[in-house]
C-alpha cells in the first residue's frame, strides 16, 4: 500500500508551490547573470550614476538592432547568434569589422580592433574579435594568420546577404560593430575614432557590467 501511494506521488509531478518556487529560482538565477548586463546598458545610454556625464564616443544604434539580422555564420556554419542570450554561459561581448573590399582603412579598422582588445589587459578575454569581409588582397591574407590569428572570419549564409543597420555601408565605408552579450549590435565606429575612443567605451560598459 504504501509503495502505491509512493508511486502516485512521484506521478502527480510538481505542486503548483513547487513550480513557483521553481520560477522564482530561475528568474533569480537570470539576473545575477544577466542584471549586471542590463544595468551596463540602461547605465551607458542614460548616463544614470555617471558623474562625468559621459555617455559614449562610438556612434549608438537606437533602437539596437539583433545580430540575427545579419545572417551570419561561421566556416564550420554556426550561426553568429546562437553565441548569444540569457541561456549562454558568460557570453562575450563582440567587435566586428565589416567591409566590402579590404582596402587601406579596413585594414586600419583590423589593426585598431587588435590594440583596443590587448589594451583592455584582463578583460581582453570577455571581448571577442571577428571580421566580415567581401574580399582580401594577397598580401593582407599572407599575413592574416600571424597578425589576425585571434579575428574569427564569418561568411554570409548561403543564399542571403546581411542585413546591415541604418548608417551601416560596408561596401563603402568600413566600420566596427559592437555587439553586447544579448546578441544586440548597439554600437558602431569607423575611421573618425580613435583606439582611445573605442578603449574608453569598452573600459566603461565592461566595468559597469559588474555591478553586483
Amino acid at each position: 500500500m504504501a509503495n502505491r501511494i509512493s508511486d502516485q506521488a512521484q506521478n502527480e509531478g510538481p505542486t503548483p508551490e513547487q513550480t513557483r518556487r521553481g520560477r522564482r529560482t530561475a528568474v533569480l538565477l537570470f539576473l545575477l547573470g544577466f542584471g549586471p548586463i542590463i544595468a551596463a546598458t540602461i547605465m551607458f545610454y542614460t548616463g544614470w550614476l555617471n558623474p562625468a556625464g559621459h555617455t559614449n564616443n562610438g556612434v549608438l544604434l537606437q533602437p539596437v538592432v539583433p545580430v540575427s539580422t545579419l545572417n551570419l555564420e561561421t566556416s564550420s556554419g554556426t550561426p553568429l547568434a546562437e553565441r548569444f542570450g540569457p541561456d549562454k554561459t558568460d557570453p562575450d561581448w563582440l567587435m566586428i569589422v565589416v567591409a566590402g573590399q579590404c582596402g587601406s582603412q579596413c585594414e586600419e579598422l583590423l589593426y585598431l580592433a587588435r590594440q583596443v582588445n590587448i589594451a583592455l589587459g584582463k578583460n581582453a578575454n570577455r571581448v571577442s574579435r571577428a571580421a566580415v569581409l567581401g574580399s582580401v588582397p594577397s598580401d593582407l591574407q599572407a599575413r592574416w594568420s600571424s597578425e589576425y590569428s585571434s579575428m574569427e572570419r564569418l561568411v554570409p549564409v548561403a543564399g542571403t546577404h546581411p542585413s546591415w543597420p541604418s548608417g551601416i555601408r560596408p561596401e563603402s565605408e568600413p566600420r566596427i560593430l559592437l555587439v553586447d552579450p544579448f546578441g544586440n549590435i548597439m554600437m558602431h565606429y569607423g575611421s573618425e575614432h580613435t583606439g582611445k575612443d573605442m578603449l574608453e567605451d569598452l573600459k566603461h560598459l565592461l566595468k559597469l557590467s559588474q555591478i553586483g
